[in-house]
C-alpha cells in the first residue's frame, strides 16, 4: 500500500541509494508507487534499503555500482531495461569531496576525487539515461548539487567546484532535451541530518541550526519530499531549475 500515488507505476532509479539522502528518496520512491532500482558501491546497505522498500508494498531491485565508472553505469542501465523494459525517473545522488581545507592546501587526488563522483557520474549517468527516455517519449531527472553548487563556501573548493557544475550540467541538458519530454532539474540541499552531522556533539550543532532561518537541519525526508515532487508529473512544466531545500539559508545570501 502507498502512501501516494504521484509516481504509481514509474519505474525509478536512485544512484546513491545506500544511506542518507538516496536511501530516504529511494524509499519515498516506494511510498509514492514507484518500482525503485537502487545503486550505489555498498551493497550491504542497499539490500537493507531495498528490504525496507519491500517490506512497505513497493518492488525494489539492488544493483551494486560505482557512478563515477562509466562501463558500470552503462551495464546498470541495460539491467533496468531488460528487468523493466524502461526507465521513468531518475535520482542521480552523488557526493564527494568533503575534506575541508584552504585552496592552497587542497590535495589534488581529493579535488580529482570531487569531480571523479560528482560531477562526472552526473554526466555519465546522464548519458545513459537519457537515450531509453528519449524512446519511450519522456522522463524525469533529478541530479544533486548543493547550497554550495550556488555559493561559495570556505575550506569546500573541490565540492564546490563539482556541485556549480552539476548545476550547469543539469541547466544545459534541461535545454537539450525540454522539446523531447524529459524534464531535468537539481536539488540544492542545505544543512542535513546526515551521519556527517548526526555525529557532531550538541554543541557544534548548534551554529548550524542557528545559521538556518527555520531553525532546524533538515532530514532525509525533506530532500526526499522535493525530489518526488520534481520527479512527477505535479512539477511537469518545471525544468533546468534548482531547488534549494535549505530552511531559508539562501535567502539572505
Amino acid at each position: 500500500m502507498t502512501a501516494n500515488s504521484a509516481l504509481q507505476g514509474k519505474v525509478s532509479l536512485v544512484l546513491g541509494a545506500s544511506k542518507g539522502i538516496g536511501a530516504g528518496t529511494a524509499r519515498a520512491f516506494g511510498r509514492a508507487g514507484a518500482t525503485v532500482v537502487l545503486a550505489s558501491r555498498d551493497e550491504r546497505a542497499l539490500n537493507r534499503v531495498a528490504e525496507e522498500i519491500r517490506a512497505a508494498g513497493a518492488p525494489a531491485l539492488v544493483v551494486p555500482t560505482d557512478m563515477g565508472d562509466q562501463a558500470q553505469v552503462a551495464k546498470l542501465v541495460t539491467r533496468i531495461l531488460e528487468t523493466f523494459g524502461r526507465l521513468d525517473v531518475a535520482f542521480n545522488n552523488a557526493g564527494s569531496g568533503h575534506h575541508p581545507a584552504p585552496l592552497a592546501d587542497l590535495d589534488i587526488s581529493d579535488f580529482d576525487e570531487a569531480i571523479r563522483v560528482s560531477l562526472r557520474g552526473t554526466l555519465i549517468a546522464m548519458k545513459y539515461e537519457i537515450p531509453p527516455m528519449l524512446a519511450q517519449g519522456g522522463g524525469a531527472i533529478v541530479n544533486m548539487s548543493s547550497t554550495a553548487g550556488l555559493q561559495g563556501v570556505r575550506g569546500m573548493g573541490a565540492y564546490a567546484a563539482a556541485k556549480h557544475g552539476v548545476v550547469g550540467a543539469t541547466k544545459s541538458a534541461a535545454l537539450d532535451y525540454a522539446a523531447k519530454g524529459i524534464r531535468i532539474n537539481a536539488v540544492a540541499p542545505g544543512p542535513i541530518l546526515n551521519d556527517r552531522i548526526s555525529s557532531l556533539p550538541p554543541e557544534r550543532r548548534e551554529p548550524i541550526v542557528r545559521a538556518v532561518p527555520l531553525g532546524r537541519i533538515g532530514t532525509p525526508e525533506d530532500v526526499a519530499a522535493a525530489v518526488v515532487w520534481l520527479a512527477s508529473d505535479a512539477a511537469a512544466f518545471v525544468t533546468g531549475t534548482v531547488v534549494s531545500v535549505d530552511g531559508g539559508r539562501l535567502a539572505g545570501a
